[in-house]
């Protein structure tokens, strides 16, 4: 006779399910368990061999008994197919208790690296900055994610030799927050002007030592709640603010339009206040900035991409959503915590009230 035995190590049980015949002669199921999962042995002295198969008990009882009659009235057909069926889902040559129950479902903690929150219940990732609110749509379409339209470009650089000869009272900020991201637009294409900036020659972040004290508070405080800094710019040598005048005085250079300044004429960016004649990014204590997932490295959804010209990059707009409102107000409540101002047109923009050098504009250059 062929009998497949269940065999509970754990529980000390032994229960049996065998196939047999009845009285008709047809093939039937019979069965003894009082668990609803475990592994399973196949014996059947005929053949002369044991196998190890791991099912569910009431798999096997689900089996329909029309299937088994249609197996055939022969036994070495009927064993050929159940062992080659056991093969295929054999499991081991160990028996133990199968659980049937569902691990816990935990939820992920943004304190947590990934590979902590095996099991944890789905929830959407963050949206990079990039992703165009729905009213922004029509107007924002961008070929490349802002996350990673630099990525090629910056890993065809040679590694970076920084300047050590930075004029006093200045640092580089990833020194100070080695926790910060950096990706400085200005030092690649991928910009408003569609072209590396004059003064750009690293892609650094350098503050006074003022400004990036401060700005290390502001990421202390924001890595216990899961993010990461990520740095668009910093200190901006006049060198670049000249470049900047010099590509708003030519109207025939739209390359970028779509991308920065669907709805503005770039001629009148000055004086609509996105970009200054004398930058306080010149004096050292001004940086712009956004957060990113501390573990995944994914922007922050800030509703608006940054150095988009436009009503939606502005504090308090009611372009966004009330999350993409939420995690502006992150960040600005952050910041000014720890000393800083906003701009109310740029959501990214922020200097330090008692900056250093309030009046002093430098122009070296960014290496």
């Amino acid at each position: 006779m062929l009998a497949l035995h269940a065999i509970d190590t754990l529980g000390g049980g032994h229960r049996d399910i065998s196939f047999g015949q009845n009285k008709r002669g047809d093939r039937t199921l019979s069965a003894r368990a009082d668990r609803p999962a475990c592994y399973w042995r196949l014996t059947s002295p005929v053949a002369g061999f044991n196998y190890i198969a791991c099912y569910r008990m009431e798999e096997w009882m689900g089996m329909n008994r029309t299937f088994m009659r249609r197996l055939g009235a022969s036994a070495p057909l009927t064993l050929l197919l159940l062992g080659s069926f056991l093969l295929l889902t054999a499991c081991g040559g160990e028996t133990r208790v199968a659980t049937t129950e569902s691990p816990a479902v935990l939820r992920p903690d943004k304190n947590e690296p990934p590979e902590a929150q095996v099991g944890a219940e789905a929830t959407p990732a963050a949206v990079p900055s990039s992703s165009p609110s729905p009213t922004l749509t029509a107007a924002y379409e961008p070929e490349e994610t802002d996350s990673n339209a630099n990525k090629e470009q910056l890993e065809s650089e040679p590694p970076l030799q920084k300047q050590r000869k930075l004029p006093q009272g200045f640092v580089y900020a990833d020194e100070v927050i080695p926790s910060a991201r950096l990706e400085i637009r200005y030092y690649t294409d991928y910009n408003f002007v569609g072209t590396r900036i004059s003064g750009y020659e690293a892609p650094v972040a350098i503050l006074t030592a003022e400004a990036a004290a401060a700005l290390k508070a502001v990421s202390d405080e924001l890595e216990s709640k899961g993010y990461a800094l990520l740095i668009y710019d910093a200190y901006r040598p006049q060198k670049a603010v000249d470049h900047f005048i010099r590509w708003s005085k030519d109207p025939e250079d739209t390359k970028t339009k779509q991308i920065f300044y669907p709805e503005v004429d770039k001629t009148k960016v000055f004086k609509l206040g996105f970009v200054a004649s004398k930058s306080g990014h010149s004096r050292g204590s001004t940086v712009d900035l956004s957060l990113v997932d501390k573990w995944t490295g994914i922007p922050t959804d800030m509703g608006s991409p940054y150095d988009f010209f436009g009503e939606i990059s502005a504090h308090g707009t009611k372009l966004i959503t009330a999350e993409q409102t939420a995690n502006r107000n992150l960040l600005k409540a952050a910041m000014v915590k720890h000393g800083f101002k906003p701009y109310n047109k740029e959501w990214w923009h922020y200097t330090l009230k008692d900056e250093p050098y309030p009046k002093k504009y430098f122009d070296f250059d960014v290496e």
